[in-house]
């Protein structure tokens, strides 16, 4: 097979990560260095030259989309169907080999994920069983600490409270946690990777057949592994199969979630004769900003090292606002995007990044101001939307009845007079009897232990699930969606419903059908095959336990909505402009950035400026932010900002120190509004407030004008005086000018 188009569309360094020989490979792949391009094109070289079979590739990204792009992209290079390969998240391939070996697992073949709601949900009854405060104990800071230990690996038993009393308490909570979910056969995210690194590790004879299989394990996005990610790899991997690993150290920025930057550091120590490419040319980003990004990251210790560097053009320089204040700073944001339209960008070329969400309001402020369109990402996605939830638990119920979580949450929705006493009769009973609120309710109403009406209601809801089991027999996954609307009456109560979001609700669960339908058709990529003898490459896998068993369709959506449900990724947007943290912008990238709030205790976040490991990471957030952008880079920061009710006098960040002034052009000048703190004797102090004008009008250094023609902007400065003053003004759109302010008619704002 001729194998040269593989290679045709690869830079040097790229072409040298793909064709390497057999052995470990580190591939550092800058910012807009073509990473996935590389991961994609390794694999299509593995098959195409026979090195592998996709049966013996296994491949790890972090979302569902990249994997299903991955497949694809994989496909068209070699023009043939590629069944049989692994590609899928962490969390997916997990899913995955639990399904198969679920027995194995101690789990039931039936076993459903919790999200993290329904997790949370989970842990709030275990504690209400337990009898214990949730105002001394927050569940919140209970579900974190699970999983957080889960993602070191560790078990209940495996944490020493070293006598500490609130520790204890953790403990016991999560230990009935574990039971109550073993029981219901349910599994949240941090346990689907805990229990198939478990799988593996404690059964030798399937561990030796996954290591034999899976020659080649490709990972991208290496940098964000956790302990328990690492840990599955290198045990996977043992002494014969070969890691291919992708990843930046310089864009680790989810140290605070429990991914560990040592891991990529690691790498070299924990497997022998690793061979390091480096890829550092980047397509995406111009001269001065590539030179920018580089200078501020040298300052991090420790990296494993490399520089960016493009064959493009040097481009404009960094552009660097001083804002008066946070509202300045939203309005010098706003005129710019105007001009940038005006000039032939389009809204959707422009994202506008800061370091926390609280920030969002001036922009949004100003923008809705300005009458321009925007999209705060961060919004509930479809799947965590609650109408959709509620639907979803209904569908859970009808594959697993003893799915707690999916019994608690629609026990009561719509309204049927199941009222909180009610449930806790039933809670109680499946405590005392080691059994499901499902064979609770059961039990309840053969012994009759409730009240006529409440006795009624329930019956009336066992009644309504197991007549939807039978009503959604043999029907296809949409239609199945459909029947459990009209039967279980959802879609009738928001329509009845008159708030303002009802009819957005009832559409929501009429697209649920429309996205079921979606995925039985193969449209959306599946985490699981539904059948699995669909190709004859698959069908040529040993009976070794490693085809997936059949299941049904109705489960398999189930599982990919929950999954979809655990993934942070941006949506599809319109023209609009994107407003966003900082850590939602990982991975995407925009022809002009605007990098907001660089101001000490900001951007570094106070939380991490004494911290050196933290400050490491606020700069490798920050290098990320500056490499989203491919043309045009501004970087802002306002001399006094109000943040959670107060005003704070601020320090420009230290950040903008670190990259050299030839790159930087500013937009004005600092020490031309005299309102920032500075240094006296070691202390910050603010400056004392400018002086007006002297033209009798009362403008002040740093006040808001409007004019005629040029519309609004900042005074930054003046000379001469009388009736020959002029004045300096930076206005939003049309820039600096210089104005006789006798005949400006400048108005105050």
């Amino acid at each position: 097979m001729d194998v040269t188009h593989i290679l045709d569309p690869l830079n040097p360094a790229q072409r040298e990560a793909v064709t390497a020989e057999p052995g470990h490979l580190l591939v550092l792949a800058g910012a807009g260095s073509g990473k996935t391009r590389v991961l994609v094109h390794r694999i299509a070289w593995l098959l195409a030259t026979r090195e592998a079979g996709p049966w013996g590739v296994l491949a790890v990204t972090f979302t569902n989309k990249a994997a299903g792009e991955m497949r694809g992209r994989i496909e068209s290079i070699l023009a043939r169907p590629v069944g049989g390969m692994w590609v899928g998240t962490f969390h997916g391939i997990a899913h995955r080999l639990l399904r198969q070996h679920h027995q194995e697992a101690g789990l039931p073949d039936g076993f459903q994920i919790l999200d993290a709601d329904d997790q949370l949900r989970w842990v709030r009854r275990v504690m209400r069983d337990l009898d214990v405060d949730e105002a001394r104990m927050p569940p919140r800071l209970v579900t974190g600490f699970i999983n957080a230990r889960k993602d070191e690996g560790l078990r209940p038993d495996h944490v020493d409270a070293a006598g500490d009393h609130g520790q204890d308490g953790v403990l016991e909570i999560w230990r009935a946690y574990e039971a109550a979910c073993q029981r219901s056969g349910v599994v949240d995210f941090a346990e689907l990777l805990l229990r198939a690194h478990e799988l593996l590790r404690d059964d030798p004879t399937l561990l030796a057949h996954y290591r034999s299989r899976f020659g080649h394990i490709l990972v991208d996005e290496f940098q964000d592994t956790n302990t328990i990610q690492y840990a599955w790899i290198r045990l996977l991997a043992g002494e014969t199969g070969l890691v291919f690993a992708v990843g930046d150290d310089d864009q680790a920025i989810y140290g605070w979630r429990g991914a560990r930057v040592e891991n990529i550091q690691q790498f070299s120590r924990d497997f022998p004769g690793v061979r390091v490419i480096r890829l550092e040319q980047n397509y995406r980003s111009t001269g001065n900003i590539l030179a920018a990004a580089n200078a501020l990251i040298a300052h991090n210790a420790g990296r494993l090292g490399k520089d960016l560097w493009t064959a493009g053009s040097h481009g404009d320089p960094v552009q660097v606002y001083s804002a008066y204040n946070e509202t300045d700073e939203a309005r010098y944001v706003a005129g710019r995007v105007i001009h940038l339209v005006e000039g032939g960008d389009r809204r959707d070329d422009i994202a506008v990044l800061y370091r926390v969400s609280a920030q969002s309001r001036a922009f949004e402020e100003a923008l809705l101001s300005a009458g321009i369109p925007y999209r705060v990402h961060g919004g509930l996605r479809f799947y965590e939307r609650a109408e959709i939830k509620d639907a979803l638990a209904y569908l859970r119920l009808v594959a697993n009845r003893h799915d707690d979580g999916a019994f608690e949450r629609v026990v009561n929705v719509p309204p049927r007079g199941i009222g909180t006493r009610t449930v806790d009769i039933l809670r109680g009973t499946a405590r005392a009897e080691a059994c499901s609120l499902w064979a609770a309710a059961r039990r309840v109403l053969a012994a009759g232990g409730l009240g006529a009406r409440a006795e009624k209601a329930v019956a009336a809801f066992v009644d309504l699930v197991d007549g939807l089991a039978d009503a959604l027999e043999g029907l296809v996954l949409e239609h199945q969606v459909e029947a459990m609307l009209g039967t279980s009456g959802l879609l009738e109560h928001y329509r009845n419903d008159k708030s303002d979001r009802a009819q957005t609700r009832v559409e929501n669960l009429e697209e649920l059908a429309v996205a079921a339908g979606v995925f039985r058709r193969g449209e959306t990529l599946l985490p699981v095959e539904l059948d699995p003898a669909a190709s004859a490459e698959e069908s040529a896998e040993p009976a070794t336990g490693a085809v997936d068993p059949p299941r049904s369709a109705l489960a398999a959506f189930l599982a990919h909505a929950a999954l979809e449900a655990g993934e942070e990724q941006a949506g599809e947007w319109d023209d609009c402009v994107h407003l966003m943290t900082l850590h939602s912008a990982k991975g995407l990238e925009f022809p002009v950035v605007f990098l907001c709030g660089l101001e000490e205790g900001l951007f570094p976040h106070q939380r991490s400026s004494d911290d050196p490991n933290r400050l490491e990471e606020e700069r490798r957030l920050c290098y990320v932010g500056m490499t989203r952008a491919r043309r045009q880079l501004y970087l802002t920061h306002a001399e006094s900002r109000r943040l959670h009710g107060a005003e704070h006098f601020t320090v420009a960040s230290r950040f903008l120190r670190e990259v050299p002034p030839d790159l930087i052009q500013e937009v004005r000048m600092r020490a031309s509004v005299t309102r920032p703190a500075f240094q006296r004797g070691g202390v910050a102090e603010p400056r004392p407030r400018s002086r007006p004008a002297d033209d009798g009008g009362g403008l002040r250094l740093g006040q808001r004008v409007a004019h005629p023609k040029f519309g609004e902007g900042v005074v930054l400065t003046y000379e001469g005086s009388g009736h020959h003053t002029r004045v300096q003004v930076n206005f939003d759109g049309a820039g600096s000018k210089w104005l006789v302010l006798s005949v400006a008619k400048l108005e105050p704002l």
